[in-house]
């Protein structure tokens, strides 16, 4: 049996907590008229956060097949990750402090849902800090590092970022799975945060 607070083996929420997705499935809802402001900016962010951690992928892909010159590498490297995670940060102080608080109160019967996907959060920030740390000793071997260092870095690097972004897609699409239909089925405004 799965552990439903384990990020890295579980494959979806159970049932018991999809009861709102299965009124309101993916597929309808583009053309919910209670897909309001809020929830369209929000699903945009993440699509942001799987835009960038995929760009961030490929470009760590292209570098260790030795397709993008160190110096270039970590030109770009730097500031994406520190965008990438510095935004997520914030995203998920504002889901925690506001969001999910409204969300629990107005639908008693997701408040296991919503405690996995803090439950995730926390996760997530602990491989924030790994990922920064092993960038980190990577970027300090890109200018002069010799190539042994280097590679054994770069994997380093690879493994704990692929950790990071290979949950945060689960989480964001657990998360979706969650949230979207509660806001479909109650409207942004009678649930205070439209």
């Amino acid at each position: 049996m799965t552990n439903l607070a384990d990020l890295d083996t579980r494959t979806g929420l159970p049932g018991e907590l999809r009861f709102l997705l299965e009124e309101h499935p993916r597929g309808t809802w583009e053309s919910h008229d209670n897909l309001g402001g809020l929830m369209l900016f929000w699903l945009s962010r993440h699509d942001g956060f799987r835009t960038l951690g995929e760009t961030l992928s490929e470009a760590l892909g292209r570098f260790r097949e030795g397709e993008i010159a160190a110096e270039r590498f970590g030109g770009f490297l730097a500031p994406r990750l520190q965008h990438f995670l510095g935004e997520l940060h914030h995203h998920h102080m504002i889901e925690d402090q506001h969001y999910f608080p409204v969300f629990m109160a107005a639908e008693t019967r997701l408040l296991r849902g919503f405690e996995i996907l803090e439950g995730d959060h926390e996760l997530i920030h602990e491989r924030i800090g790994t990922v920064v740390s092993r960038a980190n000793d990577l970027l300090g071997l890109l200018s002069g590092g010799d190539r042994d260092r280097i590679r054994r870095a770069a994997d380093l690097y690879a493994e704990d970022s692929g950790r990071l972004i290979s949950g945060l897609m689960r989480h964001l699409e657990d998360e979706e799975d969650l949230i979207v239909p509660l806001v479909l089925e109650r409207g942004e405004t009678e649930l205070g945060v439209g």
